[in-house]
């Protein structure tokens, strides 16, 4: 799938957010070298809840978060060993889950907050899915492929998260666009070229 994309014409990647595949690491290293592969911190937050008893959710989400939104490694490694003195005796296995995800998800700990928002979740991408999915379903076919192409895009441009009306969830993308325009300066396209 790598390798097709990149034959389509994607030059560059600069993140791809995974849920704990096995195995994407290396397949993304070998087409995108470049590429930094980032877990999905949302999923290894449902996965660590698993673990534990539903009446103690609150507090280790309340002692994840201190991990997922320190300002450095370094605070994140220390926040995760407060939580595996804390965590580590009842759920033995928390500590382990973690330490294994650890290298796959202390990536985005390097980058501003703004492209930390986009890189936290695949929810986002997952939730898109979704819609073309419906979108296709309601319809059960098309004419032409351009029509389908046309569906597509008016599904992505209507994108309202809560169905409400409120204002373009896409413009969440704004400032992590300009953040990765200044961290990726050399790779970033100029946007007359896009």
């Amino acid at each position: 799938m790598l390798a097709d994309l990149k034959n389509r014409g994607v030059r560059d990647v600069f993140f791809i957010v995974c849920d704990g595949l096995k195995g994407l690491p290396d397949s993304v290293n070998a087409v995108f070298p470049q590429a930094i592969v980032q877990a999905c911190v949302i999923h290894l937050i449902r996965a660590t809840l698993r673990y534990a008893s539903r009446k103690y959710w609150d507090q280790l989400a309340k002692d994840l978060r201190r991990i997922y939104t320190a300002p450095s490694v370094e605070a994140a490694w220390a926040a995760f060993e407060e939580l595996e003195e804390k965590w580590g005796k009842p759920y033995p296995a928390i500590p382990r889950m973690r330490r294994a995800a650890w290298e796959e998800f202390i990536p985005f700990l390097a980058y501003d907050v703004e492209i930390r928002r986009v890189l936290f979740s695949t929810n986002a991408i997952e939730s898109l899915h979704a819609r073309y999915r419906r979108a296709v379903t309601v319809r059960g076919h098309f004419p032409t492929e351009q029509a389908a192409l046309k569906c597509l895009y008016l599904v992505t441009r209507g994108l309202d998260p809560k169905g409400t009306g409120q204002a373009r969830w896409t413009m969440r993308w704004k400032p992590a666009l300009n953040a990765f325009a200044v961290t990726f300066a050399d790779r970033m396209p100029a946007a007359e070229n896009l």
